[in-house]
């Protein structure tokens, strides 16, 4: 029990490369899973391109997968108790914020 609780306390040194540092921008997350993973695919959807190309895929546990989501519940709701409510499209917009084209609309 002592080992756990030193494990917990214990401080890891995270290095962050210059091309990590930069980072991915992206606007859609496709995420699968089996019983042993969860794959959370960072896509990024671009206005007239009729594919996206995954930018970063993460392959992790359903432990850590939960740990993920308890962590992203937390820190929004701290960023929301800063900056208030994130608002959302109601119902969820199809086209991840970009607007379609009508029928009768040309496109240039």
């Amino acid at each position: 029990m002592a080992q756990n609780n030193q494990a917990q306390g214990q401080q890891i040194n995270i290095e962050l490369g210059e091309k990590e540092a930069e980072g991915i921008y992206s606007n859609m997350a496709i995420i699968t899973h089996s019983p042993a993973e969860f794959v959370i695919d960072f896509t990024r959807i671009v206005p007239g391109l009729p594919k996206a190309k995954v930018h970063a895929r993460i392959i992790t546990t359903p432990q850590h997968a939960k740990m993920l989501l308890k962590a992203l519940k937390d820190n929004i709701d701290k960023f929301e108790s800063r900056f208030g409510e994130i608002k959302l499209d109601s119902p969820p917009n199809q086209h991840f914020g970009f607007t379609p084209v009508r029928k009768d609309e040309k496109v240039n």
